[in-house]
């Protein structure tokens, strides 16, 4: 854990030991309300998520199905 300053522009400078550890890596930054999580993103997202979704049902299938709920929860 460290205490890090914002700078009149918004920036942090994040310590030397953590940036060895996420270097060339892209983050997330959550908004908490009263704090912020930064979120190390996997190199490959395809990889971590392979094998999560078993299903038989074509892209076009599964894409049809999402616009219509996307459809009726606007109607709501």
């Amino acid at each position: 854990m460290s205490v890090v300053e914002l700078d009149e522009k918004g920036r942090i400078t994040i310590p030397k030991r953590m940036r060895k550890i996420f270097r060339g890596r892209k983050v997330l930054l959550i908004s908490l309300g009263d704090r912020i999580e930064i979120v190390p993103l996997p190199e490959d997202p395809f990889k971590v998520l392979k094998g999560s979704f078993n299903t038989r049902r074509s892209f076009r299938e599964l894409r049809r199905e999402a616009e219509a709920l996307a459809e009726r929860e606007a109607e709501v």
